[in-house]
């Protein structure tokens, strides 16, 4: 489990070799700030969310513990705001948000309800178990550049092998130690297809019911359009897709094929204002010397983070 403790030894670490107070952790030049600040990474959300909800524990803590089914929105909000805090904050942001997830880790505690897969019914969970947190950022991490592919030249080789680098970095974050992580991306690509041929990839009714409610639940104007749960659907190992209960039609491939083709030609020429996340550009104005992003930053940063500014409260 990672401690307190554990989790300031690697802040040191993350301090050490950070772009700089105001460029962050990761800064202008990186793979992970050019990766990120597209908003086509909004196509694996619900990706990166089934298969969190793929490892019994992840998906017993969130039944268990948080507002997902009640609030999708503020879950949405939250989870952009911590990411974007750690990629496009200034360092204090940066570190600021980690403290705070690892503190609300440490509440989220439990014991496992029934049995699934390997996890006997009684046994304890942690969100700040080492190999739930590894599991969660390597969802992350993968599907940002499954996302960012769909619509985009691939990165080449070696820019995944620099992503990859700096994504152990982004591991820093969760308390990840260098040990707890593969050394390069070969290994990664290891990592992750042994988790999905493994048994601990386990989709739970709990699971289950947190999925249908998100994708096909009783709030029609929330409901996910059907071309996006398709191409959801479509991203998703078949084995994990068939768990979760989804079915791919005629029709549904045809949504999921049309979007893709509609979005591949648009979105490479709108202008950067409307293309990169809000987060981004406040970023790039911190940079500037604006201590206040403009108006339309603002709008950006409310849709992506619920809110109108990554700005620091207090020590964290």
């Amino acid at each position: 489990m990672v401690s307190a403790s554990d989790l300031e030894a690697a802040l040191n670490r993350v301090r050490a070799e950070a772009a700089g107070p105001d460029a962050g952790v990761f800064g202008p030049d990186t793979v992970t700030w050019q990766l990120d600040r597209e908003a086509v990474i909004f196509l694996g959300a619900g990706r990166a969310l089934l298969l969190q909800l793929a490892h019994p524990w992840v998906a017993a803590a969130i039944a268990e513990h948080s507002k997902t089914l009640a609030d999708p929105i503020g879950r949405f909000h939250r989870t952009f705001d911590i990411v974007f805090a750690m990629v496009f904050g200034s360092l204090d942001r940066a570190l600021l948000s980690s403290r705070r997830l690892h503190r609300r880790h440490s509440m989220i505690v439990g014991a496992m309800p029934e049995t699934v897969g390997p996890f006997a019914a009684g046994s304890r969970y942690c969100a700040n178990d080492t190999p739930s947190l590894r599991w969660v950022h390597a969802t992350l991490v993968e599907t940002a550049l499954m996302a960012h592919d769909l619509i985009l030249p691939p990165l080449p080789a070696e820019a995944r092998e620099r992503y990859w680098a700096e994504s152990r970095t982004f591991g820093a974050l969760f308390g990840l130690t260098a040990d707890d992580l593969p050394a390069d991306w070969a290994g990664f690509a290891a990592y992750t297809a042994a988790m999905v041929q493994s048994d601990i990839l386990t989709v739970s009714p709990a699971a289950r019911g947190i999925a249908t409610q998100i994708f096909a639940g009783a709030r029609p104007w929330l409901r996910p359009p059907r071309w996006y749960r398709a191409l959801t659907a479509r991203m998703l190992p078949e084995q994990l897709r068939i768990g979760f209960g989804f079915e791919l039609d005629e029709r549904d491939k045809r949504a999921a094929d049309n979007a893709l083709r509609w979005i591949s030609r648009v979105y490479p020429k709108l202008p950067d204002r409307l293309r990169y996340v809000g987060p981004y550009q406040e970023a790039q104005a911190r940079l500037r010397g604006e201590p206040r992003p403009d108006w339309m930053t603002r709008c950006l940063n409310r849709a992506w983070i619920g809110r109108s500014q990554m700005d620091v409260r207090g020590k964290g």
